[in-house]
């Protein structure tokens, strides 16, 4: 009952600038955030997803002008696609 309460609090306190994302992932994944959030000195998992994020936009944006950052982009895109079973949940 406490782990709702505090649910409760959280989604109060941060109704107007944050929802809640409940992801099934694989261990390698949840593993490959927590080294993240080590390297980078972030908050945990969850500081983590959004650092990704960030640093995903940062490239696509850099990729619009850099043909080399594009290329790049694109072999990880296609990359993961390949392997697609390996990573995704």
């Amino acid at each position: 009952m406490a782990q709702a309460e505090a649910q409760d609090r959280w989604r109060r306190k941060n109704q107007l600038v944050k929802t809640q994302l409940n992801v099934m992932a694989r261990r390698q994944t949840h593993h490959a955030l927590d080294h993240i959030a080590a390297q980078f000195e972030l908050r945990g998992k969850g500081e983590a997803v959004a650092f990704c994020s960030f640093v995903t936009r940062a490239l696509l944006q850099r990729a619009e002008y850099d043909p080399e950052v594009a290329r790049m982009v694109e072999d990880f895109a296609t990359g993961y696609h390949r392997d697609r079973e390996i990573y995704a949940a």
